[in-house]
């Protein structure tokens, strides 16, 4: 089935070439950060997570969101989702891969990825996070592969991939646990030392993962024969409007805990989010921003008018897909280091060849999905 991604439009190739060589830039950038370690970039003592860590936790969600249309399809036989399900579990491979490159280029070397083998140490939760998005790497191939070459065939999928494909749901909830557990076990960080943050993890993950797949199903009907169906899109608007309820929700229980309780530890953090502290107030305008976009993309997700209008509902699916990368992919992270346990402010800011690479592992991921979705259209094209 591969070979069908080869064959493909003017614009196809053009959309290949733009990625290759953003990909290129990137890889030069990174041979600059092999030869001269991470000093380019902008982390240093007081930030050693920066940029790549935020969008590893961000794209870890992304990736989990695939259980949302597995579940329904699967487990309760929701035929709607038929159409989209390989959709989702290929935009799973992509995100976890993207997932795997940025952990590579945050150790500097990629030869410091093999301790993590030869020297495995159990009680780390970075040796479980390795383990869950390999595992759940492997078994979104699998599955989404062969019930693809079925569907090729018009024969059922072998009887075997359906212990995997059960297998998948409670691992996709376990590799954004896990990612949590990173965070949420540093004591000295007060803005992670929550107890809900796996839940927070998992609320932003089933609006953003699902945003996406709407956007990405709206222009696999553009540019392609197939159709994922009007249903399937609805019913993923509905599961984005519940889970962004849920995530600003749990945003807003952050905020009373720290308030309420008047800890100063875990209001600098929020302060300097939202508010700016001591005169630090790099991410407020970002973290602005964000609550916005979630807002008015909340108006049109609860309103039914709006979202049922493809149009609007599009607007409403980038917004918060936005939303959500600005509040876990640039603020989350990054103002867990401020203050640091000194109480002293450090601020970050992402350097040019820091950005390059960062956009380049984005590259590879759309590269990948642009490969895979060309594979899975052509067959559903041919199947209908």
């Amino acid at each position: 089935m591969l070979e069908k991604a080869f064959y493909g439009s003017r614009s196809y190739y053009a959309w290949i070439l733009f990625l290759l060589i953003v990909i290129g830039a990137g890889a030069g950038c990174y041979a600059y950060q092999l030869v001269d370690g991470l000093r380019i970039t902008g982390m240093g003592r007081d930030i050693s997570w920066g940029l790549y860590i935020a969008q590893l936790t961000f794209l870890v969600g992304v990736a989990a969101s695939a259980v949302m249309v597995v579940i329904p399809y699967y487990l309760h036989n929701y035929k709607a989702f038929g159409k989209i399900t390989v959709l989702g579990e290929f935009l799973a491979v992509s995100a976890v891969t993207m997932c795997g490159l940025f952990v590579i280029v945050d150790l500097g070397t990629p030869a410091r990825a093999f301790n993590l083998i030869l020297y495995p140490t159990p009680n780390s939760i970075l040796f479980w996070d390795m383990i869950v998005l390999n595992m759940y790497l492997v078994l979104n191939i699998v599955i989404a592969w062969n019930v693809l070459s079925a569907e090729r065939k018009s024969t059922p999928p072998p009887g075997w991939v359906k212990p995997l494909i059960y297998l998948s749901i409670p691992w996709a909830v376990s590799i954004h646990t896990v990612t949590a557990f990173l965070y949420a076990g540093l004591p000295g960080r007060h803005l992670w030392l929550t107890a809900i943050l796996a839940v927070r993890f998992l609320g932003s993950a089933f609006a953003a993962g699902p945003s996406l797949l709407i956007l990405l199903c709206l222009l696999v009907r553009k540019v392609s024969k197939f159709d994922p169906g009007r249903e399937a899109i609805q019913s993923l608007a509905k599961i984005v409007t519940y889970a962004l309820i849920a995530s600003i929700f749990f945003v807003g229980l952050e905020f009373f805990t720290a308030y309420y309780s008047q800890v100063p530890g875990h209001i600098h953090s929020l302060e300097y989010l939202y508010f700016g502290l001591e005169g630090h107030a790099k991410l407020v305008p970002w973290m602005r921003i964000s609550a916005l976009l979630a807002i008015v993309a909340l108006v049109f997700l609860v309103n039914p008018a709006t979202r049922r209008n493809e149009k609007t509902l599009a607007v409403a699916a980038a917004l918060t897909f936005i939303s959500l990368w600005i509040e876990k992919g640039l603020g989350l992270v990054l103002a867990g280091f401020i203050p640091n346990p000194f109480e002293h402010i450090t601020e970050y800011s992402p350097t040019a060849p820091e950005l390059m690479i960062t956009f380049a592992i984005y590259a590879i991921g759309l590269l990948i999905l642009t490969v895979l979705y060309k594979v899975a259209i052509s067959v559903k094209e041919e199947a209908a």
